[in-house]
């Protein structure tokens, strides 16, 4: 009977202890039970993923003189580094080859401008003429217009007297256009351009000759092994993807081009070659450079021919080869890895022609590309790769 109240007080004690801890379990998970609410308060918000996205676009467009020659240099070492790689089978340094691999596209680029541009300068001296001589070609092959045109020059000064008529042409304001900027901001786009051209060429050689160190680089970064060899394979996935892309189209635009300027040539068009070459770049940009390219030798036939039906012979030579091109031989060279919405590729050739202008416009499929194997590899944005598929 004496034991008892010392077994209590223990046992009480015990009690004690045991519900005092939980008490302080209890306490401590009330921060954590806090801590969703601060990270789901922490979350980016609708206001703040549209001030991110406008701040990126306006650093695109603002910083474009040293944005664009290193989306260039990239998208140019990408489409090369398989040359490179097959020259390192030949144990050629990649420093080597990369200089090699430039010097010859130089050349190429030299060769190219001397041998074709000066017809094309020829003709861009003799611009003013061509137009006006395309207007009386319009004017003799559209006779209803010029009629038109006179009818309302008619009614414009009927009623009116030969003094009137003398009256009115003497008050006639003259217009005097005074261009004394003109020669400096051509001086300045030249030197802002070969500053571009300059800027790219060196990081493309620089980029090439380092081979995967950029890679391997990135891959240290990485935190774990999984992101690593993610990195690795959205980085070769993606090289591989613009060079297969840009090598088949550039393969596919010069073919265009020679069939162009051969049927130009025995039709009797003059610098047959020069348009061939014209209208396979201007094909290298979906839509707008068709739409140039038929318009373009739609001026050409007019102005070489008499006839309107010989005038027109031309653009439909190219949009005959362009619809087949663009139905039958892309696809079946391409096949479905590159097949993207094309109201997708519509709007970003929108978009990156207002950033960048006609270099955007070159790049734009090729960034859709790389942002579509971004997203078919990143489980998060399997959303945004249904989006750009067909």
């Amino acid at each position: 009977m004496e034991v008892a109240p010392i077994v209590q007080p223990i046992t009480t004690q015990a009690d004690l202890a045991v519900r005092s801890t939980p008490r302080a379990e209890t306490l401590t998970p009330e921060p954590s039970s806090a801590e969703p609410s601060t990270a789901s308060t922490a979350k980016t918000t609708p206001v703040q993923i549209v001030l991110i996205v406008l701040g990126t676009i306006a650093f695109l467009y603002f910083a474009r003189p040293v944005i664009l020659p290193i989306f260039l240099a990239c998208v140019a070492a990408m489409t090369l580094k398989p040359l490179i790689r097959w020259l390192s089978v030949c144990h050629i340094p990649p420093a080597l080859s990369a200089a090699v691999v430039l010097f010859l596209l130089v050349s190429g680029l030299i060769m190219g401008g001397i041998q074709f541009g000066r017809p094309a300068m020829v003709w861009l001296n003799e611009a003013p003429q061509h137009m006006t001589d395309l207007r009386q070609r319009v004017q003799k092959f559209l006779p209803p217009g010029a009629r038109f045109s006179e009818a309302a020059a008619a009614v414009n000064n009927l009623g009116a007297t030969e003094a009137e008529k003398q009256e009115e042409q003497k008050n006639a304001p003259t217009v005097q256009v005074k261009d004394n900027r003109g020669s400096t901001s051509v001086l300045n786009w030249t030197g802002t351009f070969l500053a571009g051209v300059g800027e790219t060429f060196v990081l493309l050689y620089l980029l090439l000759a380092s081979g995967d160190l950029f890679l391997q680089k990135l891959v240290r970064v990485m935190p774990t092994l999984t992101n690593k060899k993610s990195a690795v394979e959205i980085s070769h996935e993606i090289q591989q993807n613009i060079s297969n892309y840009l090598f088949s189209v550039s393969l596919i635009n010069i073919g265009l081009g020679l069939v162009v300027s051969g049927g130009l040539y025995f039709m009797g068009v003059p610098n047959a070659p020069v348009w061939g070459i014209l209208v396979a770049v201007l094909n290298f940009v979906p839509y707008f450079g068709p739409v140039a390219g038929v318009l373009l030798l739609a001026c050409v036939g007019l102005l070489t021919f008499d006839t309107l039906g010989r005038g027109l012979w031309p653009p439909a030579w190219y949009l005959l080869l362009h619809l087949l091109e663009s139905n039958l031989v892309t696809p079946v060279l391409l096949g479905r890895r590159f097949t993207l919405n094309p109201v997708v590729i519509f709007v970003s050739l929108i978009f990156w022609t207002w950033i960048w202008g006609v270099p955007g416009a070159l790049l734009s499929v090729p960034i859709l590309v790389s942002m579509k194997v971004i997203c078919d590899r990143v489980p998060a944005m399997s959303a945004v790769s249904e989006l750009l598929s067909r």
